[in-house]
């Protein structure tokens, strides 16, 4: 397994999935932060009003459109040049080699929650806001990381099959849409593109979720345990 993460992270090493990384999350955070200071007389709630604002562009159209992108990336070095070939004849179980993918997705959906986590923060500091709510910021982020999770080994077993670049990544900007309305219907909790926006408590952070932390940790991990299961039978029975 380590063996397999180390390959993982030097193709990513000199990757433009960075770009994609640093520069994303700014613009949610640009609009979110115009957006509150265009309607600051109707928000009246401070860090928590802006968040919602910031929320609202990344959950449902940046965030899951990067972690597309990741997951392409990740599965579209196998497709080029039969790699799969030689990955698939390693001495590793096909269910390594696609956790040690999914491993890697979630680290970088981490590493963009913590950069999103941080921008929001500076947004805040600029319109002149003070005390922002640490330990809130880093519950919303790693509950976001935790349904990210769940969005990366979606993305994931698409790519297994769908060789396209920009299908799998069209299906996740429709899936990041889905998931407002689901979460507008009251099953947020439930669908799984929805469970970010759910688990960073994007329209009333506030509240803690209405499910409760336990029940939405169990969701995702069932969700995670479903797709790692499904793809490992795409990987065992399907000729890449």
């Amino acid at each position: 397994m380590f063996r397999l993460l180390n390959a993982e992270r030097m193709k990513l090493k000199r990757s433009p999935v960075w770009l994609a990384f640093l520069i994303m999350p700014i613009v949610p955070a640009l609009l979110g932060t115009l957006n509150y200071m265009g309607n600051i007389e109707i928000l009246q709630s401070e860090w928590y009003s802006l968040w919602t604002q910031h929320t609202l562009f990344t959950d449902y159209f940046f965030l899951p459109v990067m972690i597309g992108i990741y997951c392409v990336y990740i599965m579209r070095l196998e497709h080029n040049n039969h790699n799969w070939n030689k990955v698939l004849t390693m001495p590793q179980s096909r269910t390594t080699v696609f956790l040690s993918k999914l491993i890697t997705a979630s680290f970088m959906v981490f590493i963009s929650e913590l950069w999103i986590g941080i921008l929001f923060i500076i947004s805040g500091f600029v319109v002149g806001m003070a005390n922002p709510p640490y330990m809130q910021i880093a519950v919303w982020c790693l509950f976001g990381t935790l349904g990210g999770i769940v969005v990366a080994a979606i993305q994931l077993m698409l790519s297994l099959f769908i060789k396209s670049f920009a299908l799998p990544i069209g299906i996740s900007f429709a899936g990041g849409l889905s998931g407002l309305v689901f979460l507008a219907k009251g099953l947020g909790h439930i669908w799984p593109y929805s469970l970010m926006a759910y688990g960073m408590n994007s329209n009333a952070p506030q509240k803690i979720l209405e499910s409760g932390y336990t029940e939405f940790i169990i969701i995702c991990i069932v969700y995670i345990f479903l797709f790692t299961i499904i793809s490992n039978v795409i990987l065992s029975k399907k000729d890449i």
